[in-house]
């Protein structure tokens, strides 16, 4: 297997320095590039191409959430994880909901940021439903009412299969526990998640889930 091609971004050089250190040393993980800020990293992303991106939110120049949006509208988008000093944070809200596939503290352990890397690629789950929980309770309770009555027509359109499957994803649940709750093979299960995607208009798991936990289709 390839080795998964990381790029760095945060606007303090010791940051990316330690970093560079706790990650550097795995084997299925080298380091391409780092970057100081958002238009920085979008310039390096666009050279090094890499799979995954650990982007820090509060940049000079471009932040961390534009560059997210500019990075996942890409053909080809690399995988985003924010960077953060907050466990519920509106702009971690944020940044999940422009595509980012989850978030890691910057005083996390570096097998936990690895994990979270390792994950991001292998397209599982990064983010567990408490602490999707914990970032939706964050948002106002008027944004919540508007996004909870937006979100019920966009699932609309969705299968009735295809809103199981939405609702396991907003479990927290892998394609294979989905499967085995539906009684549908995994291919199947991918392939539901493939349709979601495209009828939403979204590019990741964790953009189901929090749309399946705006509709309030988790709640009891």
């Amino acid at each position: 297997m390839n080795a998964i091609r990381l790029l760095l971004v945060d606007d303090d050089p010791l940051v990316r320095s330690g970093l560079t250190l706790m990650l550097g040393g795995a084997e299925d993980v080298v380091i391409v590039g780092e970057a100081a800020d958002g238009e920085q990293a979008l310039a390096v992303a666009g050279t090094v191409r890499p799979d995954v991106v650990l982007m820090d939110i509060r940049m000079p120049n471009m932040d961390g959430l534009t560059a997210t949006e500019r990075l996942r509208a890409r053909t080809d988008a690399p995988e985003v994880v924010v960077l953060t000093t907050f466990h519920a944070d509106e702009q971690v809200l944020r940044a999940l909901r422009a595509g980012a596939a989850g978030f890691v503290l910057k005083d996390a352990t570096p097998a936990e940021i690895l994990d979270a890397v390792r994950s991001v690629v292998a397209g599982d789950p990064v983010l567990s439903p408490a602490v999707t929980r914990q970032l939706m309770t964050h948002a106002a309770a008027s944004e919540r009412d508007v996004r909870t009555a937006g979100a019920r027509r966009r699932l609309a359109c969705l299968a009735d299969r295809e809103r199981d499957v939405a609702v396991g994803i907003g479990h927290g649940r892998s394609n294979a526990e989905i499967a085995a709750t539906l009684y549908l093979s995994v291919p199947t299960v991918k392939a539901h998640v493939s349709r979601i995607m495209t009828k939403l208009d979204l590019n990741n798991r964790v953009q189901i889930a929090l749309l399946v936990h705006d509709a309030g289709l988790l709640d009891g």
